[in-house]
């Protein structure tokens, strides 16, 4: 069966106050399956 949610390559940016925009995601690719349980956890340990 193939994946009931995917992304390929999403990257995201956020404004900071400071010149260069904050890179929260670079070229992320993921695939997730029905039924299947998935959490992202942050480095601060946030998700």
């Amino acid at each position: 069966m193939g994946a009931l949610i995917e992304f390929q390559r999403v990257s995201q940016f956020f404004a900071t106050r400071g010149n260069a925009p904050a890179q929260a995601l670079h070229e992320v690719s993921l695939d997730l399956a029905a039924g299947e349980f998935t959490c992202l956890i942050g480095p601060s340990g946030c998700g």
